[in-house]
């Protein structure tokens, strides 16, 4: 079983004192390739820093829209130099996040626009972030985004949402959400009827932490991706072993890595 961590955090300074052994357990559990997703300028760079250091770790960058306020257009302008990595396979995660409002939906909208704009030059795939835009978000998709490609990280929307994804192309990330007895239900309900060249698993790590390893630490980790492709897999009615390929074929190709 090959898996592949297509949204966390190895960043986060949580990992700080253990990564060797966070590595391990990650090797353990037959996670074979991870995205670490940039979040703002400083951490898009250590994120590339990581993924220069390990054969199996791709970063993307961006600003997520929590700091849009800060995404001017010398931040850009310094995104698009890290993105000359050969290990940078992504832009994001961008968005828009209504929940929080960390940055004014004036400065969501324009950060987001830009990056959109950004990503198109570079030609690469797209991680977004979305988070009770109501409707907003797809608005914005539908008039910027060129359909290239890219994922709508940790789906947690409606079928409505679902559909107008699907049918810009893009792939849906399902993280340890799934797992959630009450949280998770309206997730179950939508899940199967992902097609299975869009799905994609994800951790979100160090949040979100599935269960049952929810229940002994607050850390997720990759080596749980695991529980999210298991949980998958039993909602989807699949075998986990095949489910296990096709999540790993489809994240090679929306990130432009070699699958063998």
């Amino acid at each position: 079983m090959k898996l592949f961590d297509s949204h966390c955090h190895l960043d986060d300074r949580s990992y700080g004192e253990d990564m060797d052994e966070v590595i391990k357990r990650m090797n353990d559990a037959d996670v074979a390739a991870l995205m670490i997703v940039g979040i703002d300028k400083n951490r898009s760079k250590k994120a590339v820093a990581l993924a220069e250091s390990h054969a199996n770790f791709y970063a993307s960058v961006g600003i997520h829209p929590h700091f849009a306020k800060d995404c001017s257009e010398s931040a850009v302008k310094s995104l698009r130099r890290l993105a000359e990595s050969r290990k940078v396979r992504a832009w994001g995660e961008i968005g828009l996040d209504f929940n929080r409002m960390f940055s004014s939906r004036e400065d969501q909208e324009k950060g987001f626009v830009r990056q959109l704009e950004a990503a198109d030059d570079l030609r690469l795939p797209l991680i977004f972030h979305e988070r009770e835009s109501s409707g907003r978000f797809l608005e914005i998709l539908k008039t910027h985004y060129v359909k290239r490609t890219g994922v709508v990280h940790c789906f947690s929307g409606n079928q409505r949402e679902l559909e107008g994804y699907l049918e810009l192309g893009l792939y849906i990330g399902v993280t340890g959400i799934l797992t959630m007895k009450t949280r998770g239900a309206g997730l179950r309900k939508l899940v199967p009827l992902i097609p299975e060249d869009r799905v994609l698993i994800e951790t979100d790590a160090p949040f979100l932490t599935p269960a049952p390893e929810k229940n002994q630490t607050r850390r997720n980790e990759p080596a749980f991706v695991r529980s999210v492709l298991f949980k998958l897999a039993e909602v989807r009615k699949e075998d986990p072993e095949y489910l296990s390929q096709v999540t790993w074929g489809n994240a090679c190709r929306l990130f432009g890595v070699q699958s063998s």
